[in-house]
């Protein structure tokens, strides 16, 4: 890690250095809150978020109060995997602003970290109904991952097809979609949707690691394995996935030459 201070983050910390010698009226204590959540914002840009929960911290004892502070801390913890406190963190920011939808979204993608399927449907149910939100395809597309989880995979495909309404472009839906279709023993509508995703995002190994099982599944050996090969050519070297779809190969080509 680099020894240097970003220009950005230094000014932030010059800014709350000058305001805390300005005195302690609560137009200032605020100011100072608000420096102490922008370096956090800071930190949390660069990944350091350790360095950026401390500075959240500070600003909550400042600033308890700021519903964007609390989104702050839930993501920060979040990264940090404790669900739990994240969760804690965007309520608090619901109940300082209840119509604070990106922190409604936070938490329900809380609840998909924790497995806890029926409470993240809730939840992205309601910023799905926020005519206002920006982006309404990732809590539909997030809304098919849980029912997908509950093994209701017909719904599943529903929501991620109402993503792909607003976003035909949206590789995560088209991901869903097609996986959706496959555990609905819909092969044939899997393959298309699964090779539409590639056409559009050609260098992401997932796909084609989807793509070889359902040809697999298909009975394709042929193309299962120029699939699970293609995984090997576009992963990272030495990641997981591309270690297993090196043991794909292998199989399918032992079994292929009558080994």
């Amino acid at each position: 890690m680099r020894n240097t201070i970003p220009i950005c983050i230094l000014s932030i910390i010059l800014l709350i250095t000058g305001i805390t010698g300005c005195g302690g009226n609560a137009k200032i204590v605020r100011k100072q809150g608000e420096a102490a959540r922008n370096l956090g914002e800071a930190y949390m840009a660069t990944e350091n978020y350790t360095a950026a929960l401390r500075e959240f911290l500070k600003a909550e004892e400042l600033t308890p109060d700021d519903p964007y502070l609390q989104n702050d801390l839930g993501m920060v913890y979040m990264a940090k995997e404790k669900f739990d406190i994240a969760i804690t963190h965007f309520k608090k920011a619901l109940a300082l602003n209840p119509n604070y939808a990106p922190a409604r979204n936070n938490m329900g993608t809380a609840y998909l970290a924790q497995k806890n399927w029926d409470a993240a449907i809730a939840t992205f149910k309601e910023v799905s109904q926020d005519i206002l939100y920006a982006t309404p395809h990732y809590p539909l597309s997030n809304l098919g991952w849980a029912y997908y989880n509950k093994g209701n995979y017909e719904l599943a495909a529903n929501y991620y097809k109402e993503a792909l309404k607003i976003d035909p472009n949206f590789i995560v839906a088209l991901r869903g979609l097609g996986r959706s279709y496959l555990a609905m023993g819909k092969v044939n509508d899997a393959i298309r949707t699964m090779e539409k995703a590639i056409e559009k995002a050609p260098r992401v190994p997932e796909l084609y690691y989807d793509l070889a099982h359902a040809y697999m599944v298909q009975r394709n050996e042929k193309k299962a394995l120029d699939a699970f090969r293609k995984v090997v050519a576009v992963s990272p070297e030495n990641s997981e996935l591309a270690e297993e779809a090196q043991k794909q190969v292998l199989q399918l080509t032992n079994r292929r030459s009558g080994q």
